[in-house]
């Protein structure tokens, strides 16, 4: 052991004393008691401080004085510390001394010990008052394996408050592995996988693990394309188009998508959907036309909202699948909420209410997001009904709310998607370019584990997806000849990417395969 390096790493960064110190730690805290003996002894370090060990003798033995003056002694301890410390010491003190009717000694520690903790008169009244009501609970009859208990329990608490090197914060291997594990993943733009990260090799992945190939192309609707979703259970997709239909996909075990159900009712182009959150109902929106409710197993429409003066831009579900909230672009409509039987439940409408352009309600059920009059945004906590108000300088297209109801996306024909939390804790939102839009509604999503990426379509026929730390773009899809309006990424498999486009198709996106194959177009 001569001439042992005090360092260890190439960047000489680790200090040998303190990674043997945790690694020793970590084996006790695994349960393996004598490999953790074997290595103190080999390496002649220890897991418990000097300091800690004497303090952990005293505590147990109750040497109280002698516990108190090593308290006192030890350095870099700040005195809020040490006086918390110190004060659960006394506590114990009182504890025994009382314990065994030794009111005077237990007074004493009162009137000399606590006057140099320098803690406050409410802290002093407090202990005081503590050792009134162990008098009066007549605690003289606790034996020698209680107090023993106690004192252990002790140790314990005082391992916890006291500062490194005297003590170690738990499990400080397992935090700083894991730490550094995070920030692998956090420094990988393409990760998408809950598969577990291997520690054998530092993690980065490839370009396969999000979707930039097209798959399959659907091309059943015959006109332009401007909306598509996938259902929360991930396994249907759900498109409009200006054919004045809407289709419902099924997602097959194979990543091939058929056609279910052709959803023909409406008499204008269909502009918008949306499922039920237990994924048996969908919405769907005429443009400049009523809302239509349509059964997702049978595809018969169950009931129709509104009349043809009611003029729906959006629409909604709360959790239940029972309510649903459709905006107007027409203000004297406002903002409705419906049951499945089109009773209306609740309305904000009114003569300052400006046209709704746009909305959602979080998946919680928290909140109503509404988007009003080109650059509005309103964000209604429907519990409290406590209401922010955010205004873009930019008039704002589309809004788009994450699974975990906490962030939201809206895109602005300024070219820019801006993100922001829900709670309304950011001062500025994050902001994300390189997609073209100026004058065309562009939709974009998030996707993939965590929802850590966006996509969005764009007027130069790509797509692009985003990592949410990176305001740039981390891929361009081509594929599509004319815009891409819509954006919908599979919320229970993240390889899956659906784009809509006013080539009149939808391109399912899948990851990059070696062996590629042109894909075929259907609509089976």
């Amino acid at each position: 052991m001569e001439n042992s390096p005090t360092t260890l790493g190439s960047k000489g960064l680790i200090n040998k004393h303190e990674f043997l110190r945790v690694i020793i730690q970590c084996l006790y805290s695994l349960g393996y008691k004598k490999s953790a003996s074997c290595l103190e002894i080999e390496s002649g370090v220890r897991y418990e401080s000097i300091e800690f060990d004497l303090l952990e003798s005293q505590i147990l033995s109750g040497d109280w004085d002698d516990c108190i003056d090593t308290l006192n002694k030890i350095k870099d301890v700040k005195d809020d510390t040490r006086s918390s410390v110190l004060f659960l010491v006394f506590k114990q003190c009182f504890l025994e001394y009382l314990n065994r009717g030794d009111d005077s000694l237990a007074l004493s520690v009162l009137q000399k010990r606590v006057p140099t903790l320098h803690m406050s008169n409410e802290t002093v009244h407090k202990l005081a008052y503590s050792i009134l009501a162990l008098k009066e609970m007549e605690l003289g009859k606790l034996d020698e394996d209680v107090i023993s208990e106690l004192r252990k329990r002790l140790v314990m608490e005082l391992g916890k408050q006291l500062p490194p090197p005297i003590v170690l914060p738990e499990r400080r291997l397992e935090h700083l592995v894991e730490t550094s594990v995070t920030a692998q993943i956090d420094s990988c733009i393409y990760h998408n996988s809950q598969d577990a990260v291997l520690l054998y090799e530092d993690h980065c992945c490839g370009r396969d693990q999000i979707p930039t190939e097209t798959v399959q192309i659907l091309t059943e609707h015959s006109n332009e394309v401007w909306f598509i979703q996938f259902s929360n259970n991930g396994e249907y997709l759900a498109s409009s188009s200006s054919d004045c239909t809407a289709i419902i996909w099924k997602v097959m075990d194979h990543d091939k998508l058929t056609m279910k159900h052709v959803l023909r009712s409406h008499q204008n182009p269909v502009s918008f959907v949306a499922w039920s959150p237990d994924d048996t109902k969908l919405l769907t929106c005429g443009n400049l036309e009523v809302l239509k409710l349509w059964d997702v197993e049978t595809g018969t429409c169950k009931h129709t909202f509104g009349d043809h003066g009611f003029t729906v831009s959006s629409c909604a579900w709360f959790p239940d699948s029972k309510r649903i909230v459709c905006g107007s672009s027409d203000p004297e409509k406002g903002i409705c909420m419906w049951d499945c039987d089109g009773n209306e439940m609740k309305a904000w409408r009114g003569m300052r209410m400006p046209k709704v352009l746009d909305l959602a309600v979080t998946s919680d059920g928290e909140n109503l997001i509404s988007i009003f009059s080109d650059k509005e945004i309103r964000i209604l906590n429907l519990r409290t009904n406590a209401e922010q108000v955010i205004f873009e300088e930019h008039s704002i297209t589309s809004l788009s709310v994450s699974i975990d109801s906490k962030f939201f996306i809206v895109n602005l024909n300024s070219q820019e998607i801006h993100l922001r939390d829900v709670a309304g804790k950011w001062a500025k939102p994050l902001k994300y370019t390189g997609h073209k839009q100026n004058k065309y509604v562009i939709r974009s999503c998030f996707g993939g584990i965590n929802s850590m990426f966006i996509a969005s379509g764009s007027e130069n026929t790509q797509v692009y997806i985003w990592n949410r730390q990176s305001s740039t773009p981390i891929e361009v899809l081509s594929g599509h000849s004319m815009t891409v309006n819509s954006v919908s990424w599979n919320p229970k498999r993240p390889l899956m990417l659906a784009s809509a486009s006013d080539d009149h198709t939808i391109r399912i996106w899948g990851p990059s395969q070696s062996n590629k194959i042109q894909p075929a177009e259907t609509s089976t």
